[in-house]
């Protein structure tokens, strides 16, 4: 059994992209830490003030040591405030903020990136902490680092587009994408580049997959154009089916033939489709669009003898080649059964 609008938008996914291409702004909610957290932010407090009364009291003269002594002790006490600063903010951010994100997997990747920012603070702290000359030892790490950074500036653009994937979501792992010449179903997406299982492609037509992988950097969606087959609120594409037929053909004949023929086979599908997904497009700026419930048949003038009869409806966009080729030679089928109204283009009259 399908399921309904409202269960549909209970899902995060679409939870949230129904607030974004709304322009509402979700109310927010306030988040209470757990007791292990209060716990911990005491703990980070009573440090500090342990810190503050030590850097007095040596300072002070209270203890006695030697002025080196003093001078190295000040100066550890000094990074390890710094350090229990850093991961007091750190834990206020993983509860307070990352915490309010639904998705487990962006949090989960949040958090592996809070990791590595805090590593690399306490790792600077460290240096500034060994180094008596501290300044000298900063900057000589940052001359290094721009050295570094202007030898992998690809990598780091490539991490950068991968912290806006997990924002903006152009895409996500299983949406079906295509991005400049590349068509598929995104199966990774790491912090350098992003994996697609392709389907079409150079040597197979149709949505058949290829058995090809194909990995691009992520730097290429800050400057490319991402078509998205899965939109979360709605997850369909239409698709045609294409039959020349002459001018001398009954149009009527055809078309409700092909409408009856597909109604048959993916109509009932197709309104279930329709009706729940028109309730979540109302909500948004989309609902001006006509969504059509039901198979529709159009017809074109060819650019040469002949007559284009079109049918078109909805389906799922991993589902596009199998039902195409359901349809066909049922639609041949039927439409043969009357050659007197269906002339189709005959030997070498093509």
């Amino acid at each position: 059994m399908p399921e309904t609008a409202e269960q549909i938008s209970e899902k995060p996914e679409v939870r949230k992209e129904l607030a974004r291409t709304a322009g509402e702004k979700k109310p927010s909610e306030k988040i209470k830490a757990r007791a292990t957290d209060k716990f911990w932010f005491v703990t980070h407090g009573l440090v500090l003030i342990g810190c503050a009364i030590l850097y007095y009291l040596i300072g002070s003269k209270v203890i006695p040591l030697l002025q080196s002594e003093v001078d190295f002790s000040r100066r550890i006490l000094r990074g390890f405030a710094l350090i229990v600063v850093i991961l007091a903010t750190a834990k206020a951010v993983r509860v307070y903020a990352i915490g309010r994100i639904e998705d487990a997997v962006t949090r989960f990747t949040l958090q592996r990136i809070q990791y590595l920012v805090v590593g690399v603070l306490i790792a600077v702290i460290a240096i500034s902490v060994i180094f008596v000359n501290w300044y000298a030892a900063l900057t000589a790490l940052g001359i290094g680092s721009i050295i570094v950074g202007l030898a992998v500036q690809t990598p780091m653009k490539s991490f950068i587009a991968w912290i806006y994937i997990l924002v903006r979501r152009p895409y996500q792992v299983g949406d079906r994408i295509k991005i400049d010449d590349a068509t598929g179903d995104v199966i990774d997406v790491g912090y350098l580049d992003t994996t697609l299982w392709e389907f079409g492609g150079q040597y197979i037509s149709g949505d058949h997959p290829s058995g090809r992988v194909i990995r691009f950097p992520n730097e290429k969606v800050l400057d490319s154009i991402v078509y998205n087959y899965s939109w979360p609120l709605f997850p369909y594409i239409w698709n045609e089916i294409k039959f020349q037929i002459a001018y001398q053909s009954d149009l009527e004949f055809v078309a409700k033939t092909m409408q009856k023929i597909v109604e048959e086979e993916i109509g009932e599908e197709m309104m279930k489709r329709v009706a729940v997904y028109r309730d979540l497009l109302a909500r948004t700026p989309v609902d001006e669009l006509e969504v059509r419930e039901h198979p529709r048949v159009i017809f074109r003038v060819d650019e040469v003898t002949w007559i284009d009869a079109i049918v078109r409806y909805l389906v799922a966009p991993r589902e596009a080649g199998s039902t195409k080729s359901r349809l066909i030679p049922k639609l041949l089928a039927a439409l043969n059964t009357a050659p007197e109204k269906v002339m189709f283009p005959k030997g070498d009259a093509r």
